[in-house]
This record gives structure tokens, sequence and C-alpha cells, in this order.
């Protein structure tokens, strides 16, 4: 595996892999589950689901719950999370950046969440297309929303996080790419708070 940036470095090291005991409690995953019911109900027939960036799998486990019947793929560039990622029964996973390419069939869902906010800016271009050609129908970023390109100061790290408007620069790139649906996840959410994530779902529509 290739790593091509200092954001790669950060993840696939030591804070990667302390923020795998961060992220893994049955509140988390709760959570998860009722943000992604919302998000499956807006899609149709989904079988098959690709995500960029999925760390111990949480969100592969929420919509397994979800979509008892799909086939699931994973990409995770941090070794000790993909461990974890690859003990998912039935999942393909992979561990390696998501720069790089997969021989991999496409899938009617590819998503990232809490991914592109990561990534050198630079790159993202590059990010956008291997999100873009894994799907052969529907799109899903869930990310941390901002109208324009701000960056934030994450666990006292610089050049680690920022916010944009990650969804619609996805659709002035691929014009076939349309709309379904968004939503916000607030943090204080009586029922289940998460990380004031804003998602967007798209299709490829012609």
């Amino acid at each position: 595996m290739t790593r091509i940036t200092a954001q790669e470095e950060f993840w696939a090291g030591e804070f990667g892999d302390n923020y795998i005991d961060r992220n893994q409690s049955q509140e988390v995953l709760a959570a998860k589950i009722a943000m992604f019911a919302r998000i499956v109900q807006r899609c149709s027939n989904v079988r098959s689901v690709r995500e960029l960036g999925a760390n111990i799998g949480l969100n592969i486990l929420a919509l397994k719950t979800l979509l008892p019947y799909a086939t699931f793929q994973a990409i995770e560039i941090n070794s000790q999370a993909f461990e974890r990622l690859a003990t998912i029964p039935g999942i393909a996973a992979s561990n390696t950046t998501l720069f790089e390419p997969v021989e991999w069939s496409s899938v009617d869902l590819a998503f990232t969440a809490g991914v592109l906010i990561h990534i050198n800016p630079d790159m993202l271009p590059v990010a956008y297309e291997r999100l873009y050609e894994a799907s052969n129908r529907y799109v899903l970023v869930a990310e941390y929303y901002n109208p324009s390109v701000v960056e934030i100061s994450y666990r006292g790290h610089s050049g680690r996080l920022w916010k944009r408007d990650f969804a619609g620069e996805m659709m002035d790139k691929y014009p076939d790419l349309k709309l379904v649906d968004y939503g916000f996840i607030y943090h204080r959410d009586p029922a289940f708070p998460a990380d004031d994530l804003t998602w967007f779902l798209m299709e490829k529509r012609s």
C-alpha cells in the first residue's frame, strides 16, 4: 500500500489506532442504525454496498441489520481497524488507501461517512472519482457540511479536518448525480445523538 499524503499517514498510524477505542460503543452503533434507516428508506433495491474508509465496520454492521440480503465491500487504511473489519461475515475488505482503485464489481450504494472531511483537499477529486465509479446507482456522503471550505482544528492537529459542500462538489463534477434526499444528525438528539453529520443521498440518472 502506497500512502501519498500526510493525512493518510496520520490515520494509518497511532492516531488511527486510538480512534478505534473511542468509537465502538453500542450507543454509537444504535445511532448509526437510526441514521441509515432514514437513508435506506429513500433507496430501492439495494443489494450491494461499498464503504470507503470503513474503520472497524460499524456502518457496515448497521447496514447489515437493515439490508440483510445485501453484499458488502469495504476499504480501510488502518491495519488494526482492518483486522476487525475483515472479521465481519461475508465482507470483501481491502487494507488500502481509498485513492487506489480496486478490482471489484460496482455496487448499488457507495458511501463515505466522516472520511472526506479528513482527506487532503488536493486529493478530493480522486476521492470523488473513486466514490462515483464504485456505484452503479446511489452515492451517499455523510460528512461535516459547510457552504464554503473551512479548516477546523482536530483534536489539536491542523491540516486534518475540513468542512465543505462535498455533495455539491460531486454533483457539479458529475452532472448525472441528482440529489434524492438529505438530513442532519444532531449531537444533542435525545434518542440517537451523533456527531453533527449532514448526509446527502444522490442517484445516478441519465
